[in-house]
């Protein structure tokens, strides 16, 4: 759908806004709300329920007893790597110091002046990389363009309702994700404790997690099928990093994936351990995503225990296996991770038993479900694309109807009659 320009524009003089309608103010922020940082609040008066919602740098932290406002109100995030995101605050709230507050000076519609901060994109403006955050005088200063508040109710219904319409195809997207990965958990959970063979002859394993297994299967104690490495970092080695959502990888191509900065470890045998390709890494975080399966050849932190196979064990096949969510539920019972804050050590993995299956089978299995999971990857990466054009042209929008690239007035006059 293509919407209308307004018949008559001037230059702003300000390059990311250009061209504005010639009716509207051009302005500095500070021309037309103050911005203020919240106040100081601990993580011990913070409750999961409570009668005042309480707001940080990235939204609703939880809730107090007390409020510093009452309104309606736009909150910006000042600190951290989402600082400049928008959020809504209405009624009685605690804001934060790492929230400002921002208290209109003159008449604007809230929602407006929200979406307008929203396309000005404020994390750009962020300073200091060790913890980025935001100058409150300095985004007092941006200049902007402000129509008449009633162009701004205009403008504020119109994304209201277009802004719904995609927020709901995204909403489909995303259940159609949730869906494509239950699947495909399923799908590996299944063939790594039950085999490819329906026919298969059944009998307990003995082991809560495994459940049935095909008669010929054994059980054993992970000990028996993995030891610790524990070898010194050799001079050749290159650094590498455990990733639940990329695996092992060199460090250099987790940067660039990520598009930020890690903290390089200071080589040494000290600081570094060896890791070989077949070896699995245990991470401290290993019990929210699995045991990473390592085809390098490298060095990683001593903080992470590498484990390298003793017999039996056919890399690719207790790549699932170690990541599939049955086993990560059984790792996760052998301590209570969550609230003594311990790392995951040999320790807990050889609590937990491993099926031991003939070299042949696990081959086949991780072949299948290369071939399996590939498929539902390839719906999943459609549905995640969907996802981005969409959140793209939600961007865009907002971004045209609060610049004025867009007259959405007689539009948004049709919907309200």
């Amino acid at each position: 759908m293509t919407f209308p320009r307004y018949p008559e524009y001037k230059d702003s003089g300000v390059p990311w806004l250009g061209e504005v309608p010639a009716h509207w103010e051009v302005c500095s922020l500070k021309r037309i709300v103050r911005m203020q940082s919240g106040d100081s609040i601990t993580s011990e008066v913070i409750d999961e329920t409570g009668e005042f919602p309480v707001y940080g740098g990235n939204g609703l932290r939880g809730y107090g007893s007390r409020f510093t406002h009452d309104g309606n109100f736009v909150l910006i995030g000042r600190q951290g790597a989402l600082c400049g995101n928008i959020n809504y605050a209405v009624g009685k709230f605690w804001a934060s110091e790492h929230a400002i507050v921002v208290s209109p000076i003159k008449p604007v519609i809230t929602k407006w002046l929200g979406e307008l901060l929203r396309a000005m994109n404020l994390n750009q403006y962020s300073i200091s990389a060790a913890q980025p955050g935001l100058s409150v005088d300095s985004i007092a200063r941006l200049t902007t363009c402000v129509p008449s508040t009633q162009e701004q109710a205009a403008i504020a219904n119109f994304l209201e309702r277009e802004a719904s319409k995609i927020d709901e195809l995204v909403a489909e997207q995303q259940r159609l994700l949730e869906l494509l990965n239950e699947k495909r958990e399923a799908v590996i959970s299944h063939a790594v404790t039950k085999g490819l063979n329906p026919d298969a002859s059944m009998k307990p394993s003995g082991v809560e997690w495994l459940g049935e297994v095909p008669a010929h299967w054994e059980v054993m104690q992970s000990r028996r099928l993995f030891k610790v490495r524990n070898e010194p970092a050799h001079e050749s080695d290159r650094q590498l990093t455990a990733s639940q959502k990329h695996g092992i990888l060199l460090q250099s191509e987790f940067v660039e994936s990520e598009g930020r900065r890690v903290v390089e470890v200071i080589k040494g045998a000290d600081s570094l351990k060896h890791v070989e390709p077949n070896d699995f890494v245990i991470s401290m975080r290993s019990f929210q995503g699995g045991i990473e399966w390592s085809r390098l050849r490298g060095s990683i932190s001593w903080h992470y225990v590498m484990l390298t196979p003793i017999k039996s064990v056919h890399g690719p096949f207790f790549a699932y296996l170690l990541k599939s969510p049955g086993y990560i539920q059984a790792l996760r019972s052998t301590a209570d991770l969550i609230r003594d804050g311990q790392e995951l050590r040999y320790s807990h993995f050889i609590q937990v038993d491993l099926p031991l299956i003939p070299i042949n089978e696990q081959a086949r299995i991780a072949s299948f479900l290369d071939h399996e999971t590939a498929k539902i990857d390839a719906l999943m990466a459609e549905a995640q694309r969907a996802i981005d054009l969409l959140q793209e042209r939600r961007t865009a929008l907002i971004s045209a109807a609060v610049t004025g690239q867009i007259d959405v007035r007689a539009i948004a006059g049709k919907a309200a009659a």
